[in-house]
This record gives C-alpha cells, sequence and structure tokens, in this order.
C-alpha cells in the first residue's frame, strides 16, 4: 500500500505529519532541556556558597542526574519503535518542566540568606567591628542557630538531588527517541542534515545554561524578599550569592511550552519525499528493521540477552580502547564543566557571573567550532578508520602540550592573617575584640595583609557610602603603617593572566573536541551493522557509569583537599572560605593532564593495533571514504553469521 493511501492528504497537509516541523520542535526542547543541564553547572557554586556545600557534595548533586538516565536506559534500548514516541518525548519535557520548578523550591521554602554583619536582632556584634564591651552571648547564637536549622534548610540537599534524579529521568526519552523518529520517517537525502541541526544545538544548548547563569547571578538571591536598601552587598563581595534559582524558574517555562506539540504527534507519519514503498520493498541490502531480532524479544529475554550482547560488543578491541578514551576525555569534560568557573573565580578574583559568562561564551563555542570542523576535515581527507584513530592521537597530543602550561597561570594565596601561611594560635591583636566563630566579611589591610573581617582586624570605626554600605575601616589595631582596611579581598594581584589563561583553555577545548566525530565515527565502523545502535547505547552507558557519575564528585573532592578555612555555622562546617590557591590550580588541573594522558594512551594503542593488523596481513582496498569494500555475497554471509550468534544469544 502506497504512503497516499495509508496517510489522507487531509493529515499530510498537517505541520504535526511533517518531519521538518518534527526536527523544529526537537531543536526547541533539546535546547531547553540542555539550557537546564548547562544553568546547573555554571550555578553549583552559588548553590554551594548559599547553603554551606562542600565541593564533593556539590559534585554529588551535579552528577545525580545521570543516576536515573543510567538505570533506566537499557528501557529505551527495548522500546524503541513499540511505543508512541512523541507522547512519550513530551512526557519527559513535562517531567522535567515539573523537576526544573522542584529545584527553584529550596529558595521558597526557606528564608532570607545570612550572611556576616546581616544577623542583627538581639545586641550581638552586629557590626561586625571589634566592640570587646558587647561580646556575642550564648542566648542570642542559639537564638540564631534555632532559626536557621529550620525543616526547610535541613531538607535542601534532598530536595535538590530529587530535582536532579528527576531531570536525568525525564532526559531518557528525549534525544533516543527524537533521533529514532526523525531517521524512522526523513528521506535518506535529508536525515543527515537534520541529524546535523540537533547536533549543533544540542552543543548549544549548555552554551546558553552558562550564560544564563552569568545574567542570573548578577541579580541577588533574595531580590524578592530584601529591599535594594536591605541587601547591603555587591557582587564583587565574596559573600555575594546570586539569584540561582531564577534561571529554573525561565527554563521550567520554556520546557513547558516545548512539550506541548509533543501531544498532537502521530506514533507515525509518511516517509518524506514518498519513500515509503522504497524502504518497505527494497532489494536484500536494505536495512530491513522489521527483521531485528531485539524487535521481537520479550523485555525478560532482552534483560537476559543485554549482558551477553554486551560483552561481545567490547570484545572488539578497537571499540573497546575508543570508548575508554572517550570515558577518559567525558570524565575530564565532566570535571571542568561543573567547577571551572569556580576555579577562574578564586584564581583570578573573579565575580561568579564573569566567570560563567567566560565559559558558556568561550569555551563551549570553540568546542562546538573544533567538533564540527574535526567532521569536515575526515570528509575532506577521506580518511580510513586507520586514518580516523592517527587523526584523534594527534588532536590529543596537541591538546595535552596546550593544556600543561595551564598549571604554571595562576595566582598564588594572598597572605592572610592566621589563615594563611599557616600560623599558631590565634591574633593577639584582636584577641580582646572576641570576634564570632563564624565571621567572614574579608577586608584588605593598607599594608597588603587580607583579615577575615573588620573585627579580626581589630578595626574600631567604619566609613559608610550613601548607601549605608561599609566601605573603608578605621583604627584597625592588627594593620601595620595608616591601620586602614578597606572592604573586599586583597586578591593574587595577577588579573593580567586572565585572557592570557581563558585563550588557552579555549585552544584546549577547540583542540580536543578534533577527535569528538572521528572516534564516534570509529565506533560505527568497527561494529556490525546491526550492532551500531546497540553499540553506541553501551558507549554512552559506559559515559555514564565511568565517566560523568563519578568525574564532578571525583573533582569536587580533589578541590575539598586544597580549603584552608572551612566556614562555620552553629558548630557546623560549611562551605570553604579560603583555598590554597597553588594546591588548587596543581591538583585541579593536574588531575586534567591525567585524563588527557590517559585518552592518548588509548588512540596511542588503536593506532598499533591497525599498525600490526596491516602488518599481519595485506591491506584490503578501501572505497569512498575509507569504508572497506566487501562483496554481496561476505556481507550476507556476515548478515547470516549475526543472526545465528543472536538466536544463540536468545536460546542461552
Amino acid at each position: 500500500m502506497g504512503a497516499t493511501e495509508m496517510h489522507p492528504p487531509a493529515q499530510r497537509r498537517s505541520l504535526f505529519y511533517s518531519v521538518k516541523f518534527f526536527v523544529f520542535c526537537h531543536s526547541l526542547l533539546q535546547l531547553a532541556q540542555l539550557l537546564v543541564s548547562g544553568y546547573m553547572k555554571s550555578s553549583i557554586s552559588t548553590i554551594e556558597r548559599r547553603y554551606g556545600f562542600s565541593s564533593q557534595k556539590s559534585g554529588l548533586l551535579a552528577a545525580f542526574n545521570e543516576v536515573g538516565n543510567t538505570v533506566l536506559i537499557v528501557f529505551v534500548s527495548f522500546l524503541g519503535s513499540r511505543v508512541h514516541r512523541p507522547r512519550f518525548i513530551g512526557g519527559g519535557a513535562l517531567l522535567a518542566c515539573l523537576a526544573s520548578l522542584l529545584m527553584a523550591l529550596p529558595h521558597f521554602l526557606g528564608g532570607a540568606y545570612d550572611y556576616t554583619d546581616r544577623i542583627s536582632t538581639s545586641g550581638e556584634n552586629s557590626s561586625g567591628l571589634c566592640q570587646s564591651e558587647s561580646p556575642v552571648t550564648a542566648s542570642s547564637s542559639n537564638q540564631s542557630c534555632s532559626q536557621q536549622e529550620g525543616h526547610a534548610q535541613l531538607g535542601v540537599y534532598p530536595l535538590l538531588l530529587l530535582g536532579q534524579l528527576l531531570l536525568g529521568i525525564a532526559a531518557v526519552p528525549i534525544q533516543p527517541f527524537g533521533i529514532s523518529f526523525i531517521d524512522d520517517y526523513a528521506s535518506r537525502r535529508n536525515s543527515p542534515l537534520y541529524l546535523g541541526i540537533l547536533l549543533a544545538v544540542t552543543s548549544i544548548g549548555p552554551a546558553l545554561g552558562f550564560i544564563t547563569g552569568s545574567l542570573m547571578l548578577r541579580f541577588y538571591v533574595d531580590f524578592d524578599k530584601l529591599s535594594e536598601a536591605q541587601i547591603g552587598l555587591n557582587h564583587k563581595d565574596l559573600r555575594w550569592v546570586g539569584a540561582w534559582w531564577l534561571g529554573f524558574l525561565v527554563a521550567s517555562g520554556l520546557l513547558f511550552l516545548a512539550a506541548l506539540p509533543y501531544l498532537f504527534f502521530p506514533s507515525s507519519m509518511p516517509k518524506e519525499n514518498g519513500e515509503d514503498d522504497v524502504v518497505m520493498e527494497s532489494g536484500p541490502d536494505c536495512k530491513q528493521p522489521h527483521t531485528n531480532p531485539l524487535q521481537e524479544m520479550s523485555f525478560l529475554q532482552f534483560l537476559k540477552s543485554f549482558p551477553r550482547i554486551a560483552l561481545r560488543t567490547l570484545r572488539s578491541p578497537i571499540y573497546l580502547l575508543v570508548v575508554l578514551a572517550q570515558v577518559n576525555l567525558a570524565a575530564l569534560l565532566s570535571g571542568l564543566a561543573t567547577f571551572m568557573a569556580k576555579f577562574l573565580e578564586w584564581q583570578f578574583s573573579q565575580t561568579v557571573s564573569n566567570s560563567t559568562m567566560m565559559i558558556g561564551g568561550v569555551c563551549i563555542p570553540l568546542a562546538v567550532l573544533g567538533t564540527v570542523l574535526g567532521g569536515v576535515l575526515m570528509r575532506r581527507m577521506n580518511l580510513s578508520v586507520r586514518g580516523a584513530s592517527k587523526l584523534c592521537t594527534v588532536a590529543i597530543l596537541l591538546c595535552m602540550f596546550s593544556s600543561t602550561p595551564l598549571l604554571f597561570m595562576g595566582c598564588p594565596t594572598q597572605k592572610i592573617m592566621g589563615v594563611f601561611p599557616q600560623s599558631s594560635g590565634v591574633i593577639s591583636c584582636s584577641s580582646g575584640c572576641r570576634c564570632p566563630q563564624e565571621a567572614f566579611n574579608p577586608v584588605c589591610g593598607s599594608d597588603g595583609v587580607e583579615f577575615r573581617s573588620p573585627c579580626h582586624a581589630g578595626c574600631i570605626a567604619m566609613e559608610t557610602d550613601p548607601s549605608h554600605k561599609a566601605t573603608n575601616f578605621s583604627g584597625c589595631r592588627c594593620v601595620g603603617g595608616a591601620g586602614m582596611a578597606s572592604s573586599g579581598t586583597c586578591g593574587g594581584g595577577c588579573s593580567s593572566l586572565l585572557v592570557p589563561f581563558v585563550a588557552l583553555l579555549g585552544v584546549t577545548s577547540f583542540v580536543a573536541s578534533f577527535s569528538q566525530t572521528p572516534s564516534f565515527m570509529m565506533i560505527l565502523r568497527t561494529v556490525p551493522s546491526e550492532d551500531k545502535s546497540f553499540a553506541v547505547g553501551v558507549q554512552y552507558m559506559l559515559f555514564r557509569v565511568l565517566a560523568f557519575m563519578p568525574g564532578p564528585v571525583l573533582y569536587g573532592s580533589v578541590i575539598d583537599t586544597t580549603c584552608i578555612l572551612w566556614g562555620k555555622k552553629c558548630g557546623k562546617k560549611t562551605s570553604c572560605q579560603y583555598y590554597d590557591l597553588d594546591r588548587f590550580r596543581q591538583r585541579f588541573l593536574g588531575l586534567q593532564v591525567v585524563f588527557v594522558c590517559g585518552g592518548l594512551l588509548c588512540f596511542l594503542l588503536t593506532v598499533v593495533f591497525f599498525r600490526r593488523r596491516a602488518g599481519s596481513r595485506e591491506p584490503q582496498p578501501e572505497g569512498k571514504g575509507g569504508y572497506e569494500v566487501v562483496s554481496a555475497s561476505a556481507k550476507g554471509k556476515e548478515l547470516e553469521d549475526l543472526k545465528t550468534r543472536r538466536q544463540e544469544d536468545l536460546k542461552t
């Protein structure tokens, strides 16, 4: 039966029976979904500061969306085209909308953000100055703690974890079902174009997330609860917390709008350009989608055969080496995407919004450009699988050379009285001030030494601007010379290195991303055609289990080892207030070099493998694009062997 008979003309005229319209809607949906992912990573250090998390807990939070995704991705492999894919995609989008709202909920359940000099209700040292006559009383401190440790505050982390888990579950059907639906109903000529559009949007989404984060974090976290006069901070203050929750509300609205069209798409639609008959009635070399044994299995049979087929796929040495190389690079990417903005903030005394803008506006676009050019280069040079392995090796080798100098570009830790360099005991000059242990309001002395607060500097007077914000402090006992101090950190004094650092980081991202397309093509060309979709599924599962989940946690743990002063609130440790910047840089970027070396080693082994295989037998002729030329009889025999192996998997 022809396409016209199967689909009435009225349906064919509807937008919802157009593959092009589906591609447009799916592009918008993936953009909104990945915007949430990028926004979460751009806001992670702000959430950490707002709720007093360690970097390890922040890393676990950033990685938690992969948990639901990893557990449920096997169901997508099984369901395939058995379900109404557009409705499943729409359901995933609505769940992502709900999860995004859930991520913003802690802001509305909790009270206003408390920081030093804003705890002023009951006669405690609220001015932050040295006041030996007015020590902090135990009763006032206990009252403040009882207010802060409410049920809403204690439930923030589990609530954020639940939101991340639901975001991961929501993402399960969106990309796989969308790509398979487009590939099923787009013409053979247009399908690569449509998938290329989706790949470009997939790359742009996180960048827009970081840029959105940069804009939202310029607003104060409680701008909806406090007047401008009550805020008393500017975005350059180390205590500043931006409106991290605002972007989740915006993304939730976008996801809701993007989900609506999927409720009206049919489960199937006409093949573009009337190719329905061609697909069903083509010769023996066609794809024959209905003969795939995986589609004929029950779910129990599928689960039983899944480990066996996965192990058979992993026995291919090239596939295994390429996936391990990509796992190294994916772990590197997951850690840098989560914490690089925080690194720039601390290393070069930048605001959170500026650091986030540099990642979203420089590094990610260059990585996207490198990915595209890598594919163009592979096509222009007609690279074979062996040539692709050499291209990946060269790209990662250049990446190692460009990333190593970053280890030596950064600021040393400023001198912080009583904190760095390490000194024993308390500062005698401010011991009579009875400064609160939780005080954190950095000031820079006129002698270039930084103090945790005006109280720790022994300051007894302050100057304010017209909006009553403290600007300068005087009579500071612990400050040499004039005894003056200004509000804010002294910084490392090497902000001039910021531009070359970001430029070199962008070059590293650009060069490393050249390997993405060639390595992906190596996987597609080294597994049987019937196993391609399954091999890609196993690849992404390994990404999540070995890279995307442990990567941010590992980076966060490494960052925590460089902390030299932990914050305290109500006797409990909160987020870090000062880092040893040299150790921060060396360990954070040193871990990057380790992952790059791991990826380089795996790609080098693929080159060695191809060379030995070429030396052990006569090289076979290659066709256009480097594909091996195989006779029709050999190809038929290969398909028969594949079917036999799969039937054996089902029986066992």
